[in-house]
């Protein structure tokens, strides 16, 4: 059973936009996903959300619990996205599979050779501009 995404206000109403922005895009699939996640989260305030959340901005360090390989990543908006510098777009397969969730969470990430279960290990918040 996956966990419950949670979402501050500000972030929910901003990927809902992008959403509706990339609709006609490539990231069609992803944006869908997407949707289902905040179809399903909770919304929570600014202040009350759990500071190892994961959110646009947040950088997560994950591991592959099968291979037992771990990798860091930042989550940034489609514009900001630098594979170079391991910033994934927030439309990004990865991104959708572990916005929201938080540190110790183990979320399934359907990749085309198969899914994948991926731990949350570590989330910094320190990169978030609170707006």
């Amino acid at each position: 059973m996956k966990p419950t995404p949670t979402f501050c206000k500000a972030d929910y109403q901003f990927l809902r936009e992008l959403i509706l922005k990339s609709k006609n895009s490539t990231n069609t699939k992803e944006a869908n996903q997407l949707s289902q996640e905040l179809d399903r989260a909770v919304i929570s305030k600014e202040s009350e959300l759990d500071n190892s959340t994961i959110r646009i901005n947040s950088i997560v360090t994950i591991e592959d619990v099968n291979a037992k390989k771990q990798m860091k990543i930042q989550i940034v908006l489609p514009s900001a996205a630098d594979l170079k510098q391991s910033k994934i777009s927030v439309l990004a397969p990865l991104s959708v599979a572990i916005i929201g969730f938080k540190q110790n969470d183990e979320v399934d990430w359907e990749l085309p050779a198969g899914i994948k279960t991926l731990k949350v290990i570590a989330v910094d918040n320190t990169e978030v501009h609170h707006s």
